[in-house]
């Protein structure tokens, strides 16, 4: 939802305090879809008032009871529902609607709870990912299927399905014991890790980053962390994640143009950031076993740590992809490993490579393949193909800066022909 009657700074509030008032109101209710309209009925409720009273001095039980109140005249309603169909067949009514508490019992992270809860085990991966990203991220059904490179009616099922799922396990909320967490992991790193991606280069709309998410995913992650400070995949995600947003500040100009990597200003880097993020991927990789998040923070790492664009390890990225590729079958590393490839022995090499994508139906529809072909193209000196690609990729994405980018290229190829 879109709170246009708020400043910047009491958006970000509702955005940032959503997740654990979800996570407050179903640890009473247990009821996904129920919890979501009275946490959303909230927030809209205090889109309507702040702006007028001001920000309450404990927003986020200010939300609380409001979803609170909204969920209990929802359960009245539904109880008083039932005792009327009861009584219409001759039953004597016993159902009582429950007392509204004035504070609900909450963890200290709701939000982390709801996280490992939403990653119940009775789930597939897919669907427990495409559950959290939309209860826990925030994302929009639309947003989960472009992550998931799947129809939004087809997600829209996924996600119904989960939550029924998880209400009839009747699992308590609260967070699992080490083994329960253990077999949940996995599907818990991977949400983030979507949500991280979302955040840092938006799929859809006017900015290049939504840092909500991005910032969330960080949090949630060192929050993971703590819970499991030896594990080294947490110790990679968090790593990639810092390493990765470290060069947030440098890829947009002044109006939220899209600067690519190689033009970046690297002065305005987060080397604070980018020196964490290194300490924890070489403790990761040291660790004896390793798996995807550590290798993609390895290679975010080679890229903070080149002083200039040039300067960058192309061959040990490319070395890097490649062990990448022989544990996932994730398309866009087998399109980041093309792009090492065309760095390394050129651009001719890494198209011959895209070749083997062009029947993956995950990348149909998707601009980032033509946008790449594109690109190697241009370095190839098609410009005319590359020219026509451009412009189709632009024609894809619903990302404005990332559309403006494209056309741009195009443009500028054009003029120099």
């Amino acid at each position: 939802m879109t709170f246009a009657s708020l400043d910047r700074r009491a958006e970000q509030l509702l955005r940032d305090l959503a997740p654990q008032v979800f996570g407050a109101t179903l640890r009473r209710f247990r009821d996904f879809a129920a919890c979501e309209d009275a946490v959303q009925e909230a927030l809209i409720a205090a889109a309507a008032q702040w702006p007028r009273d001001g920000i309450p001095d404990n927003p986020r039980g200010w939300l609380i009871q409001v979803a609170l109140r909204r969920m209990t005249d929802h359960v009245r309603s539904e109880i008083s529902r039932r005792n009327r169909e009861a009584t219409a067949i001759e039953e004597v009514p016993i159902a009582v609607a429950p007392a509204l508490y004035a504070e609900p019992g909450i963890d200290p992270d709701d939000t982390l709870v709801l996280l490992f809860m939403c990653c119940h085990p009775s789930l597939s991966s897919a669907s427990a990912i495409a559950l959290t990203l939309r209860a826990v991220g925030g994302l929009t059904t639309a947003e989960i299927a472009k992550s998931f490179l799947v129809p939004e009616a087809t997600m829209a099922q996924r996600i119904s399905r989960a939550k029924q799922s998880v209400e009839s396990s009747r699992v308590p909320f609260g967070m699992p014991d080490a083994h329960e967490r253990a077999q949940r992991l996995s599907s818990v790193l991977h949400v983030l890790y979507l949500i991280f991606n979302e955040g840092y280069t938006s799929s859809s709309g006017p900015s290049l980053h939504r840092t909500d998410l991005s910032n969330e995913a960080i949090r949630l992650t060192r929050a993971v962390r703590m819970l499991l400070p030896d594990d080294a995949q947490v110790a990679g995600l968090l790593a990639l994640m810092l390493l990765t947003d470290a060069r947030r500040a440098a890829r947009t100009g002044p109006v939220g143009e899209l600067i690519p990597l190689d033009e970046q200003n690297r002065t305005l880097w987060d080397r604070e950031a980018i020196a964490e993020g290194v300490a924890l991927v070489s403790t990761a990789l040291s660790s004896g076993t390793v798996g995807e998040y550590q290798l993609q923070a390895a290679i975010a790492a080679l890229h903070d740590e080149a002083p200039r664009a040039e300067d960058t390890d192309w061959p040990q990225i490319l070395a890097l992809y490649g062990m990448l590729q022989r544990m996932s079958d994730n398309p866009m590393v087998a399109l980041n490993h093309a792009i090492a490839a065309a760095m390394v022995y050129g651009p001719r090499a890494g198209l011959t490579l895209l070749e083997a994508l062009d029947q993956d139906e995950r990348l149909a529809g998707s601009h980032r393949l033509v946008a790449v072909r594109a690109h190697l193209l241009e370095r190839a000196g098609d410009r005319k193909a590359a020219i026509a690609l451009y412009r189709e990729a632009a024609g894809r994405t619903a990302s404005v800066p990332e559309r403006n980018y494209l056309l741009m290229r195009a443009a500028q190829l054009n003029e120099a022909s």
